[in-house]
This record gives C-alpha cells, structure tokens and sequence, in this order.
C-alpha cells in the first residue's frame, strides 16, 4: 500500500509544480519532507510571512529579494522561488491566507509553468484547504494522516526511553499495557499523543493501568474540540436491548468479522447498517451495543457540525472526520437520524450554493469505496427524507426495519427497565404492563415507569403495576398520534427492508417488529 511519503516522492520525482500538504502538524510535516529532500538529494526551504525563508536563499542577489522591508511578502517569496538556481522543494507555510488577494493568485499561476520546466517543487503546507478556482488545476492536494500503530508506538517508547533514567518515576509497562495505551491514543496527531502520554507520567509519576482512563479522557476532549465527532465509553450492552431478535442474530454472526481468522476464511469486513423505523424503539441504544458486542471504539458523527460557514470547510470538516476514524479502525460510526443532517440534499443543495451535496457526496463515495474497517451505523426514523442514492446497494450491508414492540417484546422491555430502577420484575405482572401498553415504543414504556414512580414517590410508597398502568392510561403513543406516517413507513419497509424481529401477526404474515431501549 502506498504511504504518504512514496507518494509525496512520486510526485516531485514527476515534477508536479505545486503540492498543498494538508496537516496541522507542521514538525511531523516538515520532518518527512526534509527526510525526502535527503532522499532526493534536494534541499528544503521553509517560508513564513513573519521570518521569510529561515537562513534566506543562496544565489540570489538582494534584488531579487527587494528591500528588508518587503522581503517577507507572499509576492517576494513566489519571485525569490522563480529565480532561485537551486534544485530544491520550497516550503510555504499558511500561504493559503493570501489566496484572496488577485496579485498573489495570478504570480502562482505564472510560477506553475516555471516549474514544470526546472526541478523545483512548491509545497503549500496548512491545516486549512483553501484554494482559489484559478489554481484548481495546478494544484495537487496530499493529506497527512495521523499517526497509525507503529507511529504511536515509537512516540511512546521515545518517551519512556527519557523517563526510565528519571528515580522519581516508576514505569510499569508490559507489552500488554504498552498495546492497550497506543490503542488508547490512536486518533490523536503525533503532537497530542506526546502530550498525553507526558500528562499521564506527570500525573502519578509513573506510567500503569491506571493511566488507561486518563489518556482516554484526554482523547476525548481533543475530539470535542473537533466539534464534529464525539468519542463514547462502551457501557450499554446487547442485552440491554429489548426484542430484535433477528437484529442480534445478524449482529451476534458477525461478532469475530474483524479479527484475522475471518480474512483467512476469506470474509471482509463489514461496511454497515442502516436502522429505520419508529421513533423511541432501540435504534440509537442498537448503534452503542453494536460497539459494546463487537468491543470496537464507537464514534459519534454530527452530521450538522460538519457544515461550516467558510467555502471548503465543509468538505474538509469531513474529510478530517473520516481520518480520524479511519485511523481508530476497526470502529464503530454512528450517524445518528442521518435524514436531518443532509436535509438539503433532496433540493439539489440550492439553498446552500451545493454545499450539502457536495457533502454528501464525499461521504457517499467514503462509503462505498473506504478500505478500512470502519462499520458505519446510520440510524432514520423517516425513510421520506432519505436521499435514494444512499440506500443504494453497496452502501450498507443490510437494512434493518425496526417496528412498535409486540406483547412479548414488551414484557421484555418493562424487565429491563425495572431492573435499571432496581426493582424486581419478578413482583410485577408483566403481561397485565404490556396489555395496557400496546402501541407503545420503548421509550414511551420507560416514560409511564418513571411516570408511575413519580406519583408512588410522592406518595411516599413502593411504585406498583397500577401507578405504571395509570400513567400509561394517560400518555397517547406516538403509534396514535402518528398514525399516518408509521403506516407509511411499514408500507415502504414491507418490500424494501429486513424485518428487526421475527414475528407473526394475527394472520399469520411474517412482519417486521422492533424491540425497544427506552431511548430513540
């Protein structure tokens, strides 16, 4: 598989005249250009606007590069580049903050054909993509991936290797723990991986299994600061799910598909699912006991957050959520009511100069196309704002149409939560609940249980099946007041979806039916 460093070869080696090396991590970028410029037998000059170019440029005259005063300006750096004798790669740092003035675009658009004529490479390098229309064309993007396992890896030995002579530290760090810590860092870039590891030795001054939740905290505050993904604690299990029978039996099969035993057996890995159906009937709890079943990270993407308010943020804001879990894989992605967050899809994008579709077009091709184990869990309550292309073959591997809980799921789904509210289901009559619960979601039977306990509270008492009962006797379901669009939804589900749960109604017809967790 190609790295990024034989690609970046490839492409000086081809005399691509302007390379846009899209990175927060300026040091780990400039280590494997320098590392390259070695390699190539060229040397590397770094440009910013407050130093100019670090140690200036050889065989170049002052006039070249103007007074004092002006040397610095992306103007000077683009004429000292075109007349430098050198065969060299040339670093221009945050430059795509002068794209927005004409002169600076149209000295590169004269610099492209310089270039391609010597053996100069340009290389823009910014965590911002940023580029003008006119450049489009001559410019090649490269992204910088963070680091993977062995990255981590060194970063963490490196550190060790400076704390070991350190008495006031003590580092008790098999190679089992050393595994369970890089694991625990992946996702972050090199610079926040070093850092974290250095807050957990300073913490205890020393470096166990201890430290383990430590590092996991400061991950996910990194990825909150993203906006766009959110990094969550596997907590609720499989059983945690009422009904869905057919659903786990899927899930349970494919509980070994990521290990190496099932690429010898010639399987791959699983790309994901699509969960529609009811509101309130276990779709979002399915997505964390997917990760939990699987013992697989679990990442939560916010479709809105991924829409920002400069041209291209959009698209990169993806982009870098797709590296993250990318570089965490095998893991689980979860979408949560992926309808709302491209809802202006369906018009074409007009309402936001073709932002959304673009948006949801890179995504379509990740998902389709990605090569990583990542298992993408998309969750919709509402099939009539899902844009077509998405349920498109190839997509997901299956989707799943999960209904209103029947009696027996009900029963099921009043157990669990009882048990959550450490009561015993036991002195509860479960059959009587889930008669005077028909029609009712997970969440809706959850509601009426803290309804009921509410009131026995309050009345200074244990709540019983009657309190439960009056306070479901009171709440009109979802499946009453939404009557339409569920019918709607189980027509379309009928012929085009994999029933959650296997079940019969009262003539005997195989339908689809869903349990439930109390939560949408």
């Amino acid at each position: 598989m190609q790295t990024t460093r034989d690609e970046l070869e490839l492409l000086i080696r081809s005399r691509y005249p302007v390379l846009y090396f899209l990175t927060w991590e300026e040091g780990r970028a400039e280590r494997l250009l320098r590392d390259l410029g070695a390699t190539l037998s060229k040397k590397v000059y770094t440009w910013t606007v407050t130093r100019g170019f670090e140690g200036g440029l050889p065989g170049l005259s002052p006039s070249v590069l103007g007074d004092s005063g002006q040397q610095n300006t992306p103007l000077a750096a683009l004429g000292a580049v075109s007349q430098s004798p050198e065969r060299a790669v040339f670093v221009l740092k945050d430059f795509h903050a002068f794209f927005d003035r004409p002169e600076v675009v149209r000295a590169l658009r004269d610099l492209v054909g310089t270039l391609k004529q010597s053996f100069k490479t340009l290389v823009i390098l910014s965590p911002v993509l940023a580029i003008p229309r006119e450049l489009e064309k001559d410019v090649t993007v490269i992204d910088l991936p963070l680091p993977d396992t062995a990255e981590i890896s060194g970063i963490l030995e490196a550190m060790l290797t400076t704390v070991r002579s350190d008495p006031r530290v003590q580092v008790n760090a098999g190679p089992e723990l050393k595994e369970r810590i890089v694991k625990a860092a992946l996702g972050l870039s090199a610079n926040e991986a070093e850092n974290v590891f250095a807050k957990a030795i300073v913490h205890g001054r020393k470096l166990d299994e201890a430290d383990l939740p430590l590092i996991l905290a400061e991950k996910k505050q990194i990825l909150r600061k993203m906006g766009t993904l959110e990094y969550y604690d596997l907590s609720d299990g499989i059983g945690e799910v009422g009904g869905l029978d057919e659903l786990k039996r899927w899930l349970n099969a494919r509980t070994a598909a990521f290990s190496e035993r099932a690429r010898a057996y010639g399987l791959p890995e699983p790309k994901g699912l699509l969960l529609l159906g009811v509101q309130g009937c276990g779709k979002s709890l399915t997505a964390k006991a997917i990760a939990s079943l699987w013992k697989l990270p679990l990442l939560r993407l916010d479709v809105g957050a991924l829409f920002g308010s400069f041209i291209g943020s959009s698209e990169e804001n993806l982009r870098k959520a797709i590296r993250i879990a990318e570089s965490l894989s095998p893991c689980v992605l979860w979408l949560d009511e992926i309808e709302k967050g491209f809802s202006g899809v369906a018009g074409g994008g007009a309402s936001d100069a073709g932002t959304s579709a673009r948006v949801f077009g890179g995504f379509l091709t990740w998902l389709q196309e990605k090569t990583k184990p990542v298992f993408v869990v998309a969750t919709s309550n509402n099939i009539a704002d899902l844009p077509p292309e998405l349920l498109r073959k190839g997509r997901f591997d299956e989707i799943f149409f999960v209904d209103l809980p029947d009696a027996v799921e009900r029963e099921l789904i009043f157990k669990i939560h009882l048990q959550k509210k450490k009561r015993d289901p036991a002195k509860y009559d479960l059959k009587r609940l889930a008669a005077a619960t028909e029609g009712f979601s997970g969440a809706e039977i959850e509601a009426a249980i803290i309804e009921g306990m509410y009131e026995s509270f309050g009345a200074n008492r244990d709540v019983s099946a009657a309190d439960i009962e009056a306070a479901a006797r009171g709440t009109v379901p979802l499946s009453k007041t939404s009557a339409e669009s569920i019918a709607k939804l189980r027509a379309w589900a009928a012929t085009r979806a994999r029933s959650a749960s296997h079940k019969k109604d009262s003539s005997g017809t195989l339908r689809a039916a869903g349990g439930g967790d109390g939560r949408a």
